[in-house]
């Protein structure tokens, strides 16, 4: 059941840990589980006694295009066989167990598998049944235990969700995405120069429609406004539009007939404004 459309065009990042199914039971979630795998850069599958015998039509209809990991998995009759030829590897357990290993966040997993990765060994990970996860026999084939700290009052996660962890931190790990960024798009931030540009033509015309006529008030109103803007990355186009939008009010005033005494201060004309509709 190989050859389909093809899918995306997945192929192994570098040495990436093996995820290996324990006795998987639908096929729905293995499908699910290449599709958590593509997400996070891993490729090579592996299906220990799948309930269900392999190959299983739903598994590629719910991969959403993630075929070519699907078409290179192995399946194996025990864990011990699927383990054969890597040098270390963990084991997911959502429960404590009668156990003594090391055990790991996914965090701390996903930077030991690096590690091991880059020396470079093979590694795997294991995950359990749908309904009852691994049992002792399974993780005796393991060096340390992965669990997840989750919210302890409810830690309960489907395969796919399980796997998806995982490959989110395998590949986080070694991403150099910055934790926060500032989408502009086709604009640029704004340097010091424009905004003060914006911010003395906003002050100016402030000053002209009378929103700063209180002298004593006024520094500290200034002060105010200037910190608003100085607060975050205000774009050019941003500040292009701040400065029409200024111009606009002002143009307004003027039409209304805001006239400028020779003391310094402002009046409205006699002519008054047409209600909203009048033609």
């Amino acid at each position: 059941m190989t050859g389909r459309d093809g899918g995306a065009d997945l192929h192994p990042i570098g040495n990436s840990p093996v995820v290996v199914l324990v006795r998987p039971q639908l096929a729905d979630n293995i499908g699910a589980v290449a599709r958590a795998m593509a997400n996070g850069g891993l490729f090579h599958l592996r299906l220990v006694a799948p309930r269900d015998g392999w190959p299983q039509e739903k598994a590629w209809r719910t991969a959403s295009g993630a075929d070519r990991i699907l078409d290179a998995l192995t399946v194996h009759e025990t864990v011990a066989d699927a383990v054969a030829d890597l040098h270390r590897v963990f084991a997911t357990c959502p429960r404590p167990r009668h156990i003594v290993k090391p055990v790991l966040t996914a965090r701390g997993a996903a930077a030991e598998l690096r590690e091991v990765c880059a020396r470079p060994l093979r590694a795997g990970i294991l995950f359990g049944p749908e309904r009852a996860g691994l049992d002792n026999d399974d993780m005796a084939c393991a060096d340390a235990l992965v669990r997840f700290p989750l919210n302890p009052a409810f830690m309960s996660l489907n395969l796919a969700q399980a796997v998806m962890v995982m490959a989110y931190e395998w590949w986080t790990a070694a991403d150099d995405t910055p934790p926060r960024a500032l989408m502009t798009n086709e604009s640029r931030v704004a340097n010091k120069d424009r905004l003060e540009n914006f911010l003395a033509h906003l002050v100016d015309q402030l000053d002209a429609c009378g929103f700063l006529r209180n002298q004593p008030k006024r520094p500290g109103m200034v002060r105010n406004i200037r910190h608003l803007f100085q607060r975050g990355e205000i774009t050019e186009q941003e500040l292009r539009t701040l400065h029409g939008i200024v111009t606009e009010l002002a143009i307004g005033r003027r039409q209304r007939g805001r006239q400028e005494n020779e003391d310094g201060s402002f009046s409205d004309s006699a002519v008054p404004l047409r209600p909203p509709g009048d033609r």
